[in-house]
């Protein structure tokens, strides 16, 4: 019998923490119902306490979850803790997860509290969580900082406070993969299946997936990581390289295994990469751009005679389906699309098939192949459900003789079109003046990125922006595609004005004036 190794993902929470991370709550709700497709064990869906958005996100996704637990995150505190419990109380499984601080640097001039007080927090904690919530994971903070008979002494505390889930955090990411399983084999020992080991490791010095492996190998039984590896600094455990790493090696691994249904990864990161606008870079394990790219002549000439001679994953085991990427076409059916959305893990309304499939038929007139990555990002935009306050109508860009720019735009706005038009430095820098002329808001352009979503001269244009519309608020990101990159760029920014008044609940009439809803 082999021990299945919890996966915990916490993408939603940690992974968040990734500067320019942001998601607003439609997001997390979807990535959400993905991350279960998956297959993943527990989702932290955020920190309940941290904000009112963080809460109701928790609450929405509580009340969609039919296998994974949800879980909110906690400082030991009473209010920290109980606000989770009411976020979390629609999931049919959930968790509460507390932490507090346990190394000496952390105690003292964070916290400012004796390792007795740390204890008696802890054991508080947990004692209040354990009463509404049966299971309950307590965390120390820079726990491979920290002595261990101090970590085994507070363990053990909570243990009888009634913790089922102990997770020992390299969160500094300053851990070599001998000293990890060293750590963890010590406590593994000490806590005797008492409760289950996590291991929640970061990636400063780029080993967080070599000591999550090594903790597997010396008692953990709960891995925490997060898909594309996103989290503050570094980043965290990346779910696929762990994944995909006690997969393949099951010569090292074979007393292991997951629930992870790995033909959910690459879909998965995609979606990841598309809500955020953070993509892997080109050379990422398992799902960067390159992954399973073979230039060099020697590796072309060792793959045509053999695929195994250079390519230890077959790219199927992961979702890309390399050989069956052109699909469909300008003749092909509702039925058909429909067909493939599904095969793709797409589950469309009637309205939102029947708009994806509009804008596949357009695409079609403009573009001559049809890729599987084409349609990902046309039934993605389709099933985000942020409201369309405003809607692109129509873009007109040109250079005045005095070399300035000029857009005119057309934007409907709850079905009525307004027009204006704006001078700029750039092509860019008109289009958004133009917007904001319409709506009636200014927006600060933080980040602006642009892509081909698929090769070719035809290829679809994807482009992601970070906008600003309140000082010292996080920034919001739009995403727009089409076949001309400057109406990518209207689409984008207005779709970032749009996820602000979702945010915002209010409109804006023509003359800027807000209306709540």
């Amino acid at each position: 019998m082999k021990d299945i190794i919890k996966i915990f993902d916490t993408t939603l929470r940690d992974g968040e923490q990734s500067p320019g991370a942001s998601m607003n709550i439609e997001e997390k709700i979807k990535l959400a119902i993905q991350l279960e497709k998956l297959g993943v064990d527990v989702i932290e869906a955020g920190f309940a306490a941290s904000s009112p958005g963080d809460f109701e996100a928790i609450s929405k996704i509580a009340q969609v979850m039919k296998n994974s637990c949800v879980c909110s995150l906690s400082r030991a505190l009473d209010n920290d803790i109980i606000t989770a419990s009411k976020a979390i109380a629609p999931a049919k499984n959930k968790r509460i997860h507390t932490f507090i601080a346990t190394s000496p640097i952390h105690m003292e001039y964070k916290l400012k509290m004796k390792p007795d007080e740390v204890i008696k927090r802890a054991i508080s904690a947990v004692s209040l969580a354990k009463s509404l919530c049966e299971d309950v994971e307590f965390s120390c903070e820079d726990a491979c900082r920290s002595d261990i008979g101090f970590l085994k002494e507070i363990l053990d505390a909570v243990i009888s406070a009634g913790a089922t889930t102990l997770n020992i955090p390299d969160t500094v990411g300053y851990r070599l993969p001998n000293e990890i399983g060293k750590i963890i084999k010590e406590l593994s020992d000490f806590v005797n299946n008492r409760a289950i080991i996590s291991i929640h490791c970061h990636n400063d010095l780029g080993l967080a997936t070599a000591n999550s492996l090594e903790a597997i190998k010396n008692g953990a039984r709960q891995i925490e990581c997060t898909i594309n590896g996103l989290g503050e600094r570094a980043g965290n455990t990346s779910l696929e390289e762990v994944i995909m790493s006690i997969k393949t090696r099951r010569d090292f691994f074979s007393d292991f295994d997951t629930n992870i249904n790995t033909k959910e990864i690459y879909p998965t990161s995609k979606l990841v990469s598309d809500i955020t606008g953070i993509n892997p870079q080109p050379n990422k394990a398992i799902v960067g751009k390159n992954a399973f790219a073979h230039e060099s002549g020697i590796h072309q000439d060792g793959m045509l005679k053999n695929k195994e001679t250079y390519e230890i994953i077959n790219p199927s085991d992961i979702g890309i389906e390399l050989d069956s990427t052109l699909v469909l076409g300008k003749h092909s059916g509702r039925a058909a699309f429909k067909d493939k959305a599904k095969i793709l893990g797409f589950i469309l309304n009637d309205d939102e098939l029947d708009n994806a499939f509009n804008k596949f038929k357009i695409l079609c007139d403009s573009k001559k192949d049809i890729f599987d990555d084409d349609l990902r990002e046309i039934l993605g935009e389709e099933t985000t459900h942020i409201p369309k306050v405003f809607r692109l109508n129509m873009l007109q860009v040109s250079i005045c003789s005095s070399g300035k720019f000029c857009a005119a735009t057309s934007i409907f706005k709850e079905d009525v079109e307004y027009s204006d038009s704006a001078l700029g430095n750039g092509a860019v820098d008109c289009i958004l003046k133009s917007i904001d002329r319409i709506s009636g808001f200014q927006g600060k352009l933080k980040d602006y990125k642009v892509c081909s979503v698929t090769s070719g001269k035809d290829a679809l244009a994807k482009v992601v922006v970070k906008v600003e519309f309140e000082p010292n608020k996080p920034a919001l990101i739009g995403h727009g595609l089409d076949i001309d990159t400057m109406s990518a760029t209207a689409k984008a920014y207005i779709s970032a004005l749009n996820s602000y008044l979702s945010m915002k609940d209010l409109i804006a009439n023509k003359d800027g004036t807000m209306l709540f809803r």
